[in-house]
């Protein structure tokens, strides 16, 4: 394997590996609309805090996944 294609396989194990650091953050930014989310029922507007959850929960799962299968299957 030459240095060529091994940085390239580096670089892309590290973008997964960022990917999944960014799904993971989406997440948290998730659970904070969750934590809000009593006080968007006092005002009438649950609708609107169940869709960005729903919205966050999905992209964290699809930046996952997609950080996931791009880190591949280690080396030996």
């Amino acid at each position: 394997m030459g240095d060529n294609a091994l940085e390239r396989e580096q670089a892309r194990h590290e973008m997964g590996g960022s990917l999944m650091f960014i799904g993971l953050a989406v997440w948290v930014a998730g659970l904070l609309v969750l934590f809000l989310l009593p006080a968007g029922m006092k005002l009438g507007r649950e609708t609107m805090f169940f869709t960005i959850i729903i919205a966050l929960g999905a992209l964290g799962l699809v930046l996952t996944v997609c950080g996931y299968f791009m880190r591949g299957t280690p080396d030996e």
